[in-house]
């Protein structure tokens, strides 16, 4: 045997024992703190493609946004904790058919369930941009302002111009927006630059700068939408603060525009929402939160007259802070509790095997349940994972609305029989449950879930029904597409 071919066998040996090595390795460490459909997933991809595997599992593998910040989560739960223990309006708030929910998410995320808020819904994209600028305008003492995807574009200079003369006037204005869920739209350098020269204090969130010493797995979000105004008045949903083609031309050139929901609220659960605010602000700053929970003097707000009183409200912070998932086991938790019928709004259903069980479960034991979806695809990948779930879903009985394209259905809540509902910035999927910040709002309120009720009627309307007969008809090739974007989804 020559030198060259003994090296090459040599080598290939290695090569061998590597990917021996690799596998056995992998088989013992990655299912660990894992859902099993998860390490799975894992162990699949780095078993048939061991480098390209390996490599993606290093980058994409752990959800964790470090030691640092999850021990700043753990303080901030117990400082509340004990800020609410006496807290009047959460030893007020009253005992409705959630209770065993509230108490679960008061444990999780320690904010209580408190009562006598208002609660108006905001279902049209301009009126609330509008209605959150009017607000801005008012303040007198401090704007809070958290959206994942931020632009000063056409549609929010509005918006921005009353940040900035509120500024100008004395009020404390603080804003926070995703680092890469903002930076790819166009005319980010544009709004940073703006940024610099208006007094706004303003800061990246999760960024991603390793010549800074910030790297942690890059697909990991801030995806939390929130206003606080003086702690009398809040926001909070699914819409970011842009126009609604999101400011790309090829948006616009289809008819793309995004469909989404906000809430108003006035009450104690304001100072939840600040609550949560004041931890991300801290986390990107190291400002310290306790001043900015200072009680301010009440300042009046104008009120409109079609509102919802004496809602009990519970705000629900989540994320890779949390290693609990609080969104996933309150979203179990109120569907396994229903009586007569839900109701879901997701852009992007992709639910793990607990919440796959407990839709489908409800449907057969008589749950009248429905399911909005879009018809069209915004994401690719998604789309097509969600798809994977329609044959199961349609056989168990939920019936499924198609949103018409071009449209994105971008609102996400829900409501539970005829008193309870969910609305806030997280969807029903893998990512939201353990790769983003979300903050949903618990609801106890008939009057709340009618109002969202005239909101999906008129999506209803718009919408056209899935069958299964017609579902059954789709093409294999599409049936593959679907399995494998199922099977990328668990991949987190």
């Amino acid at each position: 045997m020559d030198g060259s071919t003994w090296v090459a066998s040599l080598l290939s040996a290695a090569l061998v024992v590597a990917h021996i090595t690799v596998c056995v390795v992998a088989l013992g460490v990655i299912p660990g703190g894992r859902k099993p459909s998860t390490g799975l997933a894992w162990l699949f991809l780095i078993l048939a493609l061991p480098a390209f595997g390996l490599l993606a599992f290093l980058l994409f593998g752990s959800t964790s946004v470090g030691r640092k910040r999850r021990a700043w989560q753990r303080q901030v739960n117990e400082l509340v904790s004990a800020e609410i223990r006496y807290d009047p309006a959460a030893q007020t708030a009253p005992a409705g058919p959630s209770g065993g929910a509230v108490r679960l998410n008061e444990r999780l995320g320690s904010l209580p369930l408190t009562g006598d808020n208002r609660i108006e819904v905001h279902p049209d994209y301009a009126r609330t941009f509008a209605a959150m600028t009017e607000v801005v305008r008012s303040a007198r003492w401090f704007v809070h302002v958290e959206f994942y995807i931020s632009a000063w574009d056409e549609a929010t200079s509005d918006f921005f111009d009353a940040l900035v003369d509120a500024v100008a006037r004395g009020v404390e204005v603080r804003f926070l927006f995703d680092h890469l869920g903002s930076r790819g739209i166009p005319g980010h350098q544009d709004m940073l630059s703006r940024l610099e020269g208006s007094g706004i204090k303003w800061a990246p969130m999760l960024p991603v700068r390793p010549l800074r010493g910030e790297l942690r797995r890059p697909d990991l979000r801030n995806h939390r939408k929130i206003l606080v105004v003086d702690g009398v008045v809040a926001f909070a949903g699914s819409q970011n603060l842009i126009e609604p083609g999101y400011d790309k031309p090829k948006n616009h050139k289809a008819g793309r525009e995004w469909v989404d929901l906000m809430i108003r609220i006035e009450g104690p659960a304001v100072r939840d929402l600040a609550v949560v605010f004041a931890t991300d602000w801290y986390a990107e700053t190291a400002e310290s939160i306790r001043d900015m929970l200072v009680p301010r003097t009440p300042v009046e707000i104008e009120r409109t007259e079609r509102a919802a009183e004496k809602v009990a409200c519970q705000v629900v912070p989540s994320g890779p802070g949390f290693v609990t998932e609080n969104n996933l086991r309150l979203f179990n938790t109120l569907i396994y509790g229903a009586q007569s019928r839900i109701c879901l709004v997701s852009p992007y259903f992709v639910p793990d095997e607990s919440l796959l069980y407990a839709v489908t479960t409800a449907a057969q034991r008589g749950v009248e349940v429905e399911l909005f979806v879009n018809e069209g695809a915004d994401q690719f990948m998604v789309f097509h994972a969600q798809r994977s779930y329609y044959a199961d879903l349609l056989a168990a009985g939920v019936r499924i609305r198609l949103y018409p394209a071009p449209y994105v259905l971008h609102t996400k809540f829900f409501t539970i029989d005829d008193t309870i509902a969910v609305v806030g910035s997280s969807n029903m999927d893998y990512r939201s449950f353990a790769l983003n910040y979300e903050v949903i709002v618990l609801l106890e309120s008939e009057q709340v879930v009618d109002d969202l009720q005239s909101v999906l009627d008129d999506y209803r309307e718009r919408s056209s029904d899935l069958s299964a007969e017609e579902w059954s008809r789709r093409g294999r090739g599409a049936a593959y597409v679907d399995n494998v974007m199922r099977l990328t989804a668990a991949l987190q």
